[in-house]
């Protein structure tokens, strides 16, 4: 079936109304940047999940970050996505404006010249992410080991989505399908699913990230809802196998071990969260127990139920007035794969 077909397929469903999840932050982008909602009749819904690794990332963990830069012999190392999420009183940006030693890094790996070069210095990494950068870390303590290194630490926020899907799966029976994000599904398998659409019935698409990648795993959940079907397609073979990619499965294994986690505006969902384990844990800079259980400044923002598909951006009070891109309430409006800040940029566009 070629694609004008599916898009026709599509644009003409009136069947009973359905809602998909794309679970990544780059599906959403996907999906605004190709007008792809304009195809869609108001029977097929789609809404964002919670695969924006910044947008769950506590304040509490900015909060710990900063402490770390505002010390004399210490230097943050941070990707740039990190800059504007707000902790509890400010952000890394704000107080890098005030002095803290704060860097922008384009990878992890650069610290290990940085180390060696002044042994002096205590550089901590913000280690952010999913499945898809945590291999990374895992190298890096890998070098750090060969190398000796000692003044290099990491303070992780690292996520699993799994946990996170079954947390949607049991709360959420208003969810019919999901669109598996692909980079993540490269490192777990096409596989992993499985487990979820037959426990509870619903049926996942994993797909790229081109405009046809999207609509043909919208076309395909329609189909496998039609059919009564809840199975794991996988769309996406190019990149996608089922089992996975074992050596960076492996290597996480081997430097992590998974815990409670908590996610900003969500809460805290067990086993979600990965830590150095003990034989590691001496260059932990202080990543358990980061919580906003007690950050009451946070009621107004509404990052959580976005980050669950519950409501859009633009039915939060704060959207586009008090949170924008410049000055963030919420996380979701910070990154470039949050889905504030996307529907902010898109609808900036329109205008």
């Amino acid at each position: 079936m070629n694609l004008e077909t599916i898009i026709k397929e599509i644009g003409d469903y009136q069947g009973p109304q359905v809602k998909f999840m794309e679970v990544c932050g780059t599906h959403t982008a996907s999906i605004f940047k190709n007008g792809i909602k304009s195809l869609l009749t108001p029977q097929i819904k789609l809404i964002s999940g919670p695969g924006c690794p910044v947008c769950v990332t506590p304040s509490a963990y900015i909060d710990k970050a900063i402490e770390w830069a505002k010390q004399s012999d210490c230097v943050l190392q941070t990707f740039g996505d990190m800059m504007k999420v707000p902790g509890m009183k400010q952000s890394l940006s704000e107080a890098k404006a005030e002095g803290a030693n704060v860097e922008i890094m384009y990878s992890p790996h650069e610290v290990l010249k940085k180390a060696e070069k002044f042994p002096a210095k205590t550089f901590v990494i913000a280690c952010v992410g999913f499945e898809t950068t945590i291999p990374v870390y895992s190298l890096l303590i890998q070098q750090l080991e060969q190398n000796n290194i000692t003044n290099v630490k990491l303070l992780t926020v690292l996520r699993q989505i799994m946990p996170a899907l079954e947390f949607i799966c049991s709360t959420d029976s208003g969810i019919d399908a999901f669109i598996a994000p692909g980079h993540a599904t490269a490192i777990l398998g096409s596989d992993i699913y499985r487990s979820l659409a037959l426990k509870y019935k619903k049926p996942f698409a994993v797909a790229g990230f081109e405009a046809e990648h999207v609509l043909i795993a919208i076309f395909d959940l329609l189909k496998q809802l039609e059919k009564g079907k809840n199975e794991v397609h996988n769309l996406y073979p190019s990149v996608v196998r089922p089992e996975g990619n074992k050596t960076a499965l492996e290597t996480i294994d081997y430097y992590f071990t998974s815990g409670p986690a908590y996610w900003r505006g969500i809460g805290v969902i067990e086993n979600s969260g990965l830590y150095l384990n003990e034989s590691y844990r001496k260059y932990d800079a202080g990543s358990f127990d980061l919580t906003d259980e007690n950050n009451k400044q946070l009621s107004k923002c509404r990052c959580g139920e976005v980050i669950l598909g519950k409501i859009n951006p633009d039915e939060c009070s704060m959207f586009g007035t008090a949170c924008t891109p410049v000055k963030a309430k919420g996380p979701c409006m910070v990154s470039t794969e949050g889905t504030c800040g996307i529907w902010y940029r898109f609808s900036k566009k329109k205008s």
